[in-house]
């Protein structure tokens, strides 16, 4: 069988989402790839985002490449997909744009993970993946799709929901090696701010889940189970990656766990980069190792400047803000750039906030101004408030955060426009 695994050419023109917007390696398309390969399928990657594609050159591709299935994912990269564009505007333009092509349409990503029936219909597929997608990709090329685990498809007529979640298998997934052309598109280094940013970057997977359960993470239909990757695969993934030029490396993971056999490792070689994390379950030892093994960057999920905060989000977090506060510090002794990461819990004064920030500015450190927790379908803070997703999540979800929220995150200078209004296709 043949697979064309499509990443969109994302826009976010009127959208509430506050990720980042330039193009990242397709992690979940390069896996799904390499073990498509391993079953004996044949597969490629149209990546329209880092490629600059349109929907025609797209097409094209796909014309020329005849699949049977065309895999479209609905996040910009496996990096967001706790906290996507809540709209599939983008996707739904490429799927009308790629009618009367053959092959069957496969949608991937956290929408269909979340509501599947839901964004079947609206996407008018004929499978969706209900969560990651690398082991159920093969599957489906064996025919007989009442067998194959995690995905809603149509059968005469009717929509059929297979529940039996997949889990992918970290120790399954094989070194990523990418196309030379790939990697030299790839300029942008994530999350790494300064004046040596002229080197080429990519991203990497060193474990997916995380074993918290934080109110606002949209994690409980995908990348839920923490589970590491072998350190052979990973050192192996990374040498690949720095024979081909790269310097910098963002690792995607939900939360960069301490390990010291593993930045043991990184510290053999010579190359950056950066991490999201907790700074409560560090070290003052681990988290200078960190720093001598190349960590310039850390992304450091505060929340609450308050504990009580802190609890409403479930953050489980068993220290003191001055005990977070003095880790952060220790931190830029050896790390460039240090962030704390707030969210609005909606208990913290302005003033208090502004206060908190100031000071750990002063000492170098960088905290945002709190983001509004959007409540992502999937997220325990959804369930809190309307129970499990329905066909009307998505947009029930962004309706109320329009309705509450005046401002919102920093990158984002106009206001949103509402779900329906964004998704209409002309």
């Amino acid at each position: 069988m043949k697979y064309a695994l499509i990443n969109p050419g994302w826009s976010f023109g009127g959208s509430v989402y506050f990720g980042c917007r330039e193009p990242h390696l397709p992690l979940e398309l390069g896996y799904s790839k390499s073990l498509l390969e391993r079953a004996g399928h044949e597969a490629i990657i149209i990546d329209a985002q880092l490629e600059g594609l349109s929907n025609e050159d797209i097409r094209r591709r796909i014309s020329d490449f005849n699949p049977d299935f065309k895999v479209i994912t609905t996040a910009p990269s496996y990096l967001f997909w706790r906290c996507p564009p809540p709209e599939v505007k983008v996707p739904l333009e490429l799927i009308k744009d790629l009618e009367g092509l053959g092959g069957k349409l496969v949608v991937i990503g956290p929408h269909g993970s979340t509501t599947p029936e839901h964004i079947l219909k609206k996407l008018g597929a004929d499978i969706v993946v209900i969560g990651e997608p690398e082991s159920i990709l093969p599957v489906l090329g064996r025919g007989g799709l009442s067998e194959a685990p995690s995905i809603a498809y149509l059968a005469e007529g009717l929509v059929k929901v297979n529940l039996r979640q997949g889990t992918t298998d970290m120790e399954s997934l094989p070194a990523l090696k990418w196309p030379d052309e790939m990697i030299k598109r790839h300029t942008h280094q994530h999350h790494r701010f300064g004046d040596e940013l002229n080197g080429l970057g990519a991203e990497m997977e060193t474990s997916r889940g995380c074993p918290y359960s934080c109110t606002f993470c949209a994690k409980n239909d995908f990348r839920n189970a923490f589970r590491k990757r072998p350190h052979a695969i990973v050192v192996q993934e990374l040498d690949l990656l720095l024979e081909q030029g790269v310097e910098y490396i963002y690792f995607i993971d939900e939360i960069f766990m301490p390990d010291k056999t593993l930045l043991q490792e990184f510290e053999k070689r010579d190359f950056k980069f950066g991490i999201q994390t907790r700074i409560d379950i560090w070290t003052h030892e681990l988290i200078e190792l960190l720093g001598k093994a190349g960590c310039v960057s850390v992304e450091c999920g505060i929340e609450s400047i308050s504990e009580l905060g802190r609890s409403i989000l479930n953050k489980k977090c068993n220290i003191s803000t001055d005990e977070l506060v003095s880790l952060l510090k220790h931190a830029k002794k050896t790390i460039p750039f240090v962030q704390a990461t707030l969210l609005d819990s909606h208990v913290d004064s302005p003033e208090a906030i502004e206060r908190w920030r100031q000071q750990l500015i002063l000492h170098g450190l960088w905290a945002n101004k709190p983001v509004p927790l959007f409540p992502y379908p999937g997220s325990a803070e959804y369930e809190k408030r309307w129970g499990r997703p329905d066909e009307k999540a998505w947009e029930r979800a962004h309706e109320y955060y329009l309705k509450i929220n005046r401002s919102f995150s920093d990158i984002q200078d106009e206001r949103p426009i509402p779900l329906n209004e964004l998704e209409l296709i002309k």
